[in-house]
């Protein structure tokens, strides 16, 4: 068995920019690495591969998707429904998400959560008269900066903004808002807001921000929630990872520089913008070298 494995990113062209969907069970867009698809991966080791408690919950299908997103014009205000919604719905999966910006324009900005209370009724109308944005919380971003997106939270990604997406496997989306963009075709992109309506957390929240303070040589928890945790490593002296207590596989996302990874006993490199799945099996991760990456597993 593999002490790591790196998938080949699928790469994907939208109306507003690109995404690299770097580690993905998704249905007919899984990631493959050495002629295995990720689901058939866990479906061959089970539990070996994602844990025992991961693998009574989620079955043959790996439970988290992870995406680098280039955002070259504004997306789609949107949100995502929770499981259960999710379920009424049809699908398999809500879709909680979390970002890390990993680099930005100087203006770039996102979406994230509703600044002023409404309630549903006022919602619709502000969609339909174009003021929907007015409703919503704006942040100015730059690298490092991190934020955490539960189903039912309305966002959007905005132009000049490349971030790490770590989230459920899910590709369900409830498109609010689009700024009356045409498609290829010239139609009007189609909009779910009974959809959404029934899926939006109306709480507002005074900061939408996940605050950490960085740190130098250890892992910095940012988000913790039941579909995943992430830490950040931003690393300058050698660092010892110890997993031996761990029931989950682990994702590592590259972020700068170049991390030299022993996993028990075997050596890689994982570069900057490069994803590495490593098996629950796995004991422990010596890393070197000047870099930063995010750690997540499943709690």
């Amino acid at each position: 068995m593999q002490n790591y494995y790196k998938f080949t990113p699928l790469q994907k062209t939208l109306i507003w920019g690109t995404e690299s969907w770097e580690l993905s069970g998704i249905p007919d867009n899984e990631t493959i690495c050495d002629g295995r698809s990720l689901n058939t991966l866990v479906g061959k080791l089970k539990e070996k591969l994602v844990g025992k408690a991961n693998y009574e919950r989620f079955g043959n299908e790996f439970p988290l998707l992870v995406k680098f997103i280039d955002a070259k014009r504004d997306l789609s205000i949107q949100v995502h429904p929770n499981d259960e919604v999710a379920i009424r719905h049809g699908k398999p999966h809500g879709k909680t998400e979390m970002w890390y910006v990993m680099d930005s324009a100087p203006d770039a900005m996102l979406y994230n959560g509703i600044s002023k209370q409404i309630t549903p009724e006022e919602y619709k109308q502000m969609v339909a008269n174009d003021t929907i944005c007015d409703a919503l919380a704006q942040y100015q971003v730059k690298e490092g900066d991190c934020f955490f997106i539960p189903a039912g939270r309305i966002h959007a990604i905005g132009a000049g903004c490349f971030l790490a997406e770590i989230q459920q496997t899910s590709d369900v989306t409830y498109r609010i808002y689009d700024y009356k963009r045409r498609d290829k075709d010239g139609n009007l992109r189609q909009l779910h807001t009974r959809e959404a309506a029934e899926s939006i957390d109306y709480t507002v929240l005074k900061d939408y921000r996940t605050p950490y303070e960085p740190k130098k040589d250890q892992g910095v928890p940012l988000i913790e929630c039941p579909y995943f945790s992430t830490a950040v490593y931003d690393l300058d002296e050698p660092m010892q990872i110890d997993y031996s207590e761990l029931d989950s596989f682990v994702i590592l996302v590259g972020l700068k520089g170049e991390a030299q990874l022993t996993i028990d006993g075997e050596e890689t490199i994982l570069h900057a913008s490069e994803t590495i799945l490593l098996p629950a099996y796995i004991n422990n991760v010596r890393v070197q070298g000047t870099c930063k990456f995010l750690e997540t597993y499943i709690p």
